[in-house]
């Protein structure tokens, strides 16, 4: 998208990624268990930073609608075991 007023145009449902990054200590299947409850999903771990401190993890699950995406977007951003989410 050139112009970031564009919106962006999906098919839904559809599969949507999250990136979440969290202290290494932190159990990244409760934290997707608690804000996607018993809706299906995979985790990838994606990368780990240099000394360790923080992992980060690819959460796919499907989305029915935007205001759906964006809800879980934002959920995820309030957890308070998740230091970032893109």
């Amino acid at each position: 998208m050139e112009n970031s007023k564009e919106k962006l145009k999906l098919d839904y449902p559809c599969n949507w990624q999250y990136k979440a990054i969290c202290e290494s200590r932190h159990n990244i299947d409760e934290i997707a268990k608690d804000v996607l409850d018993k809706r299906e999903h995979t985790i990838k771990e994606s990368n780990n930073s240099k000394g360790g401190k923080y992992k980060s993890h690819t959460i796919t699950t499907l989305v029915h609608s935007d205001d759906d995406r964006k809800t879980l977007y934002e959920e995820f951003k309030r957890h308070k075991s998740i230091k970032f989410v893109l």
